[in-house]
């Protein structure tokens, strides 16, 4: 996902020739059509049960189809722009599908089998720097492969080593067991829309996801942009996008490691500020750099902030599903975590519309990669990248303040915990 999220702008709009517009359309018609499947697929894995759980089968079934669809995001046929912005939407669609299916599941079982916020800040730790990995592979990398090799290679061997590290992970993803019975009684006085409702009336959960939707939206923002910024702002070559995006996830790996230690002692809520605090000022120094490496030692600084969103928010989702619980009964990390997608795929509107915006209104000019842009298109591109992020990270700050679960150690809650497991039925299902 990430490189589609940094590449798939550039790759169309730069190296394809089409339009920025269309382009930026066709991203709003993915977002909308991502958010959308997020909580249809969440409630369908909360109440979907077998033998061999919840959530694994649906792994399973969209391995395969995900690493299909994201190599022929890359291999579009010869055909005119039209035909290609056509291809775009068809293929990502399928895209779309395969990923909400594979990634949402993955996502929910992270708070299930972790349960504490001690043990959620450890096991987050291995589990995000190998994120990281993949996603140096993933972005860091994919410049040196479609630059070497040209995008269908990249593409290819993308998704096959994707495939077999997510076969590999099969191993390791174990479900609780539960009472299927006296849990799927509950569930059934529990309707779709009722879900909904109950879950956007969560206050918790609101100011949560609203700073995560504008924080998501500064990382997509800065993955777009830094293609863009690499050739028209500090005069780099193409594959000069590398070194722009490798230090920020030298940095994030061993930050992530300090974050886990801020997130036990203060816990989430107060790791949160000083995540979005440190994140947004780190984004504001791609506003000095001339050269690729000024641009380079200011991406060690934003790795340290990425690591804080990397470490922290998931942890932060994990607490408001926790309190969810003992008020519910249940354990809806299916429809929170599509929830969550549902508002932050948002983000992938907002990265169309700012990233199309400002190309546009600087002057760029859609071709091929041979065209020579207009002296404003550097300066809107700066703007881009070291402006707008730490505006949007400055309105999460306000988000996060209002976060309203600010026990400094939510671990004390283990025992309401263990109580709703033993009595799945001894609470309202929609309190209100």
């Amino acid at each position: 996902m990430q490189t589609f999220s940094a590449f798939v702008v550039y790759f169309y709009v730069d190296h394809l020739g089409v339009r920025a517009g269309w382009v930026a359309g066709a991203m709003v018609a993915h977002g909308i059509l991502n958010a959308l499947l997020n909580p249809l697929v969440g409630a369908a894995s909360d109440r979907r049960r077998t033998r061999w759980g919840r959530r694994v089968p649906w792994i399973v079934l969209g391995i395969v189809p995900l690493v299909v669809a994201f190599a022929l995001v890359w291999m579009p046929p010869a055909v005119g722009p039209t035909g290609l912005v056509v291809w775009f939407l068809v293929v990502v669609a399928l895209f779309d599908v395969a990923y909400v299916v594979v990634a949402l599941n993955v996502s929910a079982l992270f708070p299930e089998i972790f349960r504490t916020t001690a043990e959620r800040a450890r096991g987050n730790t291995p589990r995000q720097i190998f994120g990281l990995v993949g996603m140096i592979l993933g972005t860091a990398g994919a410049p040196l492969l479609y630059g070497t090799l040209g995008w269908t290679w990249m593409a290819l061997l993308l998704a096959v080593v994707s495939l077999a590290f997510f076969v590999w992970s099969l191993a390791g993803m174990v479900e609780r067991p539960v009472d299927v019975e006296a849990v799927r009684s509950r569930e059934a006085a529990v309707g779709l829309g009722d879900q909904l409702r109950y879950t956007f009336a969560n206050r918790a959960f609101v100011t949560y996801v609203l700073g995560s939707l504008l924080l998501q939206s500064t990382t997509a923002i800065v993955l777009a942009a830094i293609p863009f910024y690499v050739r028209y702002t500090v005069g780099g070559a193409e594959a000069d996008a590398t070194f722009l995006l490798a230090p920020i996830f030298v940095a994030a790996i061993p930050s992530i490691v300090g974050w886990s230690w801020v997130v036990r002692k203060i816990g989430p809520r107060s790791a949160m500020l000083w995540v979005v605090t440190v994140y947004g000022l780190a984004t504001c120094l791609y506003l000095i750099p001339s050269t690729v490496l000024g641009a380079a030692l200011a991406g060690l600084a934003v790795g340290v902030g990425v690591a804080g969103l990397m470490q922290v928010l998931e942890v932060a989702l994990a607490q408001v599903i926790d309190d969810d619980e003992r008020r519910t009964g249940l354990r809806r990390e299916g429809m929170y975590f599509g929830a969550n997608g549902f508002v932050v795929r948002g983000s992938v509107i907002v990265q169309a519309v700012l990233v199309a915006g400002v190309l546009s209104a600087s002057g760029y000019v859609e071709g091929a990669g041979d065209v020579a842009q207009p002296d404003t298109v550097a300066t809107g591109v700066r703007l881009l990248l070291g402006g707008v992020p730490v505006v949007l990270a400055a309105l999460a700050f306000v988000c996060f303040w209002f976060y309203p679960l600010r026990g400094r150690d939510p671990d004390d809650t283990d025992a309401a915990l263990a109580e709703a497991d033993a009595s799945p039925t001894a609470a309202d299902p929609l309190p209100r």
